[in-house]
């Protein structure tokens, strides 16, 4: 969700802003100076993601299927997402609350990209979950079924075959010895 709503940001920029130069200018004005740290978080997400596969794929190996992808999630988290973040760095930047942030010429088109890079964002998630569950299969060890005939005493077999209503009918024609 980060790393979409933050594609879904900068697309909003480059819409608003199609000059470089004042696309830049623009950014720092807006309070974007913490850009410098989005690898990291880029990053620490990154690895959440990746250790989120890893368990998948365990899960898969020891026969557990993975959570589904809720798809509600990605549709609203990330418009909530991207509001809160204008809202917030247009505040943090002034020092009080600054609800114009809404008025700016980047949050329409912003928020209208939110979506469509939302359903990219899903159904790439769910293709790598795909991909981790099937790698975890692949891994797994094979398991043993016994069929329950099998696990049931001989002699309540046989009971059962005795006293089961075909049983009658389906007798064998008698032994016979020859000397």
């Amino acid at each position: 969700m980060l790393g979409g709503s933050q594609l879904a940001h900068a697309l909003a920029y480059r819409i608003a802003y199609p000059q470089a130069h004042v696309r830049m200018l623009r950014l720092l004005a807006t309070g974007h100076a913490y850009f410098s740290w989005l690898p990291f978080a880029l990053a620490v997400s990154s690895a959440c993601v990746l250790v989120s596969l890893a368990c998948a794929a365990l899960d898969a190996a020891r026969g557990r299927r993975a959570h589904a992808v809720p798809a509600p999630a990605f549709a609203l988290l990330p418009p909530a997402a991207f509001a809160l973040q204008e809202v917030l760095e247009l505040s943090l930047h002034t020092g009080a609350f600054a609800w114009r942030a809404v008025l700016a010429p980047t949050f329409i088109p912003g928020l209208m990209l939110q979506l469509p890079v939302a359903v990219l964002v899903y159904v790439t998630a769910r293709l790598l979950l795909r991909a981790a569950e099937r790698i975890g299969r692949a891994f797994a060890r094979p398991r043993l079924t016994l069929r329950p005939a099998a696990l049931r005493a001989p002699a309540a077999a046989v009971v059962d075959a005795l006293l089961s209503p075909g049983a009658a009918l389906a007798r064998a024609p008698p032994c016979v010895v020859v000397s």
